[in-house]
């Protein structure tokens, strides 16, 4: 202990991080109760990195929006992404919502993001944008609502 200076460990630490540079991407997570659509873009969202989806990687029907078709899509994207450079992520998850949708994620939501997180990519920022109305259009269903 006596022979390395306190100055000499804060430069290998200092270097160690600067060793690793960080190339950033973003991954828009889509995941209504039907799907999970998955795609990989640079900061500016302009250009595409990767895309999947639940349905590239099921056969039926009904099991596109599990969370293990989702943690599926979410591996092959993330293979394609880490092979073009990308070592962590900014995550944006968007529910169906609008005006007639449902505001909550669907069930491939949370399996993606920790699917990208076993493939080794970093996660930055976790951000949902699923799109909220502001009193825009009239819901469906009539005056009286819907009567069941």
């Amino acid at each position: 202990m006596a022979d390395v200076a306190p100055t000499e460990v804060i430069e290998r630490r200092q270097s160690a991080a600067i060793g690793r540079a960080v190339k950033w991407g973003v991954v828009h997570i889509y995941s209504s109760y039907n799907n999970t659509i998955l795609h990989i873009t640079d900061l500016t969202g302009r250009e595409t990195i990767a895309r999947s989806s639940g349905g590239q990687v099921v056969k039926q029907h009904r099991l596109e929006s599990s969370p293990t078709a989702a943690m599926m899509a979410a591996k092959k994207a993330a293979e394609i992404a880490i092979e073009k450079g990308i070592t962590g992520i900014h995550v944006k998850i968007k529910a169906p919502g609008g005006q007639n949708g449902p505001n909550t994620p669907g069930p491939g939501a949370q399996a993606a993001v920790r699917a990208f997180s076993r493939m080794g990519l970093r996660i930055g920022i976790i951000e949902e944008v699923t799109p909220i109305p502001h009193d825009g259009c009239r819901k469906k269903g009539g005056k009286r609502g819907r009567r069941v």
